[in-house]
């Protein structure tokens, strides 16, 4: 009984860091799904990833980022999140330079 769960885990872990896996650090474009006061969630057509964006907007992400904007990131994954290290929006204005 106990080897079956375990191995039952071991699968789960597997498919979790899968999904992750399968988008590439690097840059990133979609469109924003949902804001909160560090981050936001972007849907990149197949899939939807949340952004960690601390380190460009501090604890102001919802005054520089908003549900529907076309957004390209540049950073990379860490613990199923992406950090953005550039923001940019469809015009290709950066967004976010430092915390505020």
């Amino acid at each position: 009984m106990k080897l079956s769960v375990k191995a039952t885990l071991t699968l789960i872990g597997l498919v979790g860091c899968t999904g992750a896996g399968q988008i590439p650090s690097g840059a990133l474009t979609g469109t924003v799904e949902r804001v909160w006061e560090d981050g936001f969630r972007i849907n990149l057509g197949d899939r939807s990833v949340n952004v960690d964006s601390w380190d460009l907007c501090g604890d102001n992400t919802q005054q520089n980022v908003s549900v529907n904007d076309e957004l390209t990131l540049e950073g990379e994954f860490d613990d199923r999140e992406f950090d953005a290290s550039v923001i940019t929006n469809a015009s290709g204005e950066n967004i976010c330079s430092g915390p505020e």
